[in-house]
């Protein structure tokens, strides 16, 4: 859990897009918003993500994208809950749950949703694949 309370250090580092990561408002506690700023060509320049609940006991965290030069005129927000629950080979099983809140009446097509759950999960791998390399990074 603290992997994703250290997120605005440890994403400009082990992911080549992600070029900073900078608090708006707050401390890191629910209602912090971070903008996640992108190098210069990838597909999107920012995400603005507003903390929504933390338990670093039980290892959920939920946020919303709140802002995206991506979501034009088609998305208002996305929400995210991640957890991490013990594996049954001793390591760990991350849940993602993400919903897409269109604007108004918009339908949101297969391919984007598709394309869009793709990167996101690409993202959380990066992360997974880091903290199997350190697995006493967090601890």
């Amino acid at each position: 859990m603290d992997c994703l309370s250290d997120a605005h250090n440890l994403m400009p580092k082990i992911m080549p897009v992600v070029k900073s990561v900078d608090f708006v408002s707050g401390d890191g506690g629910p209602g912090s918003v971070q903008q996640v700023n992108f190098v210069d060509g990838y597909q999107m320049k920012y995400v603005k993500n507003r903390l929504d609940f933390k338990d670093k006991e039980n290892c959920v965290i939920n946020y919303t994208a709140i802002e995206s030069d991506s979501f034009g005129d088609r998305i208002d927000y996305i929400v995210s809950e991640v957890k991490f629950d013990a594996g049954s080979d001793g390591g760990s099983k991350c849940t993602i749950k993400t919903t897409v809140c269109p604007k108004g009446d918009v339908v949101l097509d297969d391919e984007t949703l598709k394309a869009g759950k793709q990167g996101h999960m690409e993202q959380y791998k990066v992360v997974i694949a880091h903290l199997i390399q350190n697995p006493h990074l967090y601890a």
